[in-house]
């Protein structure tokens, strides 16, 4: 098989892992095919190539949601992952002559790298299509998040497949893949028998998805409209059957919010009263004329605002336009007329039953945003999204499967509510239980627990696998002896 379709064969893989096929095993063998053609081309050049059409092509796979916004939206993003690739793709070709046990230990910690930067850079960088994310979703897998996290599932993952890539090219290696792979095993039936299970103080919960009057685009009232569909839905719930309610993102937004609009605050204050019930809303809140901030407000049964907890993390593009003076030609930008200002610090809410944490729609995707909370002392998250402007597509399915895989790295349960997504709740061991078509308006009725024993070892001392995977990597790099003259049991021979 030429290198090209080799690729393609590895991109399409990779797409296949995450929903909407949702086929998470295949991304144990799906970078495979990938190595197999970097390590078979003769020149740098072709290598940078075949890595950029790789990222490209599975990116823009994965990400096609995006084109419901816009090509302006969707095709940069998968330009830009195709630069990271093409880079990595260079950084696996440069070592393919070495021994094998160098390039296996240089690859899985450039796979981290890779990773790292893309998450972090450039405006914060962007987790989707982390290749850890569909196999800590695997039964038992899900169970060891709590103790690896979501990249050290990217190290394991990365080890078996170049594991099987050194197996394909020369038999004689077999133990690469078969250490990885048992690894592999003994981590996921450890995480079967021994996944978090909180055990104290029960809130019965509701999820309001009250929906948008106009999803994907702007209405008139819209704010209105939407704040009486969630007061509607939550009046429907009768008194004395939930002790928690939870509000999706922009179910309340200025001139329609709590602190600036008594009606609102009051209809707010009433609902919690009636019901008995702590009730999480989640809005915008104008500042200025070109301004706003995103929060999630809590308030006690008896009406009292407990605090206030401002998005940190806004979505480039989306709540805020970066380099918008450079920008300004794009008339698809004018789409975002404000720019979000960001929390400082993250916030948690005591209440006599426990602590109650949350993040607001993009962070939920970021491990490292979920992590702090609990840092904080959340024994309970809450995720609060919106995704009206991805319509009928797999967003909210894989923006699910990120934040599954999060609440099992810290081990709380959550209540994710979707204004017009899909909401769920979410065990600490990384369970989904009943969610939400798209566009349902309805309440949604399950439970969350508060925690009740010491922090996840991974909230405690974060990417730790990871951080050793880089540092055996530069250890491979860096430590004296012949590098290339075993190469030959890594590459097939001929006669």
């Amino acid at each position: 098989m030429t290198p090209i379709l080799l690729v393609a064969l590895s991109a399409l893989l990779m797409w296949a892992s995450f929903p909407p096929l949702g086929l998470a095993p295949l991304a144990f063998l799906a970078p495979v095919p990938f190595f197999l053609a970097i390590r078979s081309v003769e020149q740098p050049v072709w290598a940078a190539t075949l890595g950029f059409g790789w990222g490209a092509a599975y990116f823009g796979l994965l990400l096609n949601w995006l084109m419901v916004i816009g090509f302006v939206a969707w095709f940069p993003l998968a330009i830009l992952m195709g630069a990271f690739s093409s880079m990595f793709a260079v950084w696996v070709w440069t070592f393919r002559l070495w021994s094998p046990w160098r390039w296996f230990y240089i690859t899985v910690g450039g796979w981290v790298v890779l990773e790292f930067v893309r998450g972090h850079f450039p405006f914060g960088g962007f987790p989707w299509g982390d290749i850890g994310y569909p196999t800590a979703s695997l039964p038992g897998a899900i169970g060891s998040v709590q103790w690896i996290g979501p990249s050290g599932w990217t190290v394991l993952t990365i080890a078996v497949a170049a594991g099987v890539t050194l197996v394909i090219e020369n038999h004689r290696v077999w133990k690469f893949a078969a250490d990885a792979v048992a690894v592999v095993m003994l981590v996921m039936i450890a995480g079967a028998l021994l996944g978090p299970a909180p055990s104290a103080q029960v809130w019965r919960t509701a999820i309001v998805q009250g929906g948008s009057p106009c999803p994907q685009t702007r209405c008139q009232n819209e704010s209105k409209r939407i704040f009486e569909r969630h007061l509607d839905q939550t009046r429907s719930i009768p008194a004395g059957t939930v002790d928690f309610v939870v509000w999706p993102e922009s179910s309340v937004g200025t001139p329609y919010e709590p602190d600036d609009n008594d009606d609102v605050r009051n209809a707010i204050i009433e609902q919690a009263r009636r019901l008995n019930a702590h009730i999480l809303v989640s809005g915008t809140r104008t500042v200025g004329d070109d301004q706003f901030v995103n929060f999630n407000a809590l308030y006690s049964p008896d009406g009292v605002k407990i605090g206030e907890y401002q998005k940190r993390h806004p979505v480039p593009f989306g709540e805020y336009v970066p380099l918008r003076d450079l920008l300004g030609f794009v008339p698809q930008l004018e789409r975002v007329p404000r720019d979000m200002i960001s929390g400082t610090q993250p916030v948690v809410f005591p209440t006599e039953q426990g602590i109650v944490g949350s993040v607001i729609s993009f962070e939920g995707a970021f491990a490292r945003s979920m992590r702090s909370i609990a840092k904080e002392g959340a024994q309970v998250m809450v995720v609060a999204t919106n995704e009206s402007s991805f319509g009928i597509s797999s967003a909210s399915d894989q923006f699910i499967g990120l934040v599954q895989v999060n609440a099992a790295g810290i081990g709380l349960d959550t209540a994710l509510a979707a204004i017009t997504g899909r909401s769920t709740f979410i065990s600490a061991g990384g369970q989904t239980g009943p969610r939400t078509d798209l566009l349902e308006e309805t309440v949604l009725y399950g439970s969350v627990r508060f925690i009740d024993s010491a922090p996840t070892l991974w909230v405690r001392f974060g990417d730790w696998v990871s951080v050793l995977a880089v540092a055996i990597a530069i250890l491979g790099l860096a430590v004296p002896g012949v590098r290339s003259s075993d190469s030959i049991m890594a590459r097939p021979r001929s006669n």
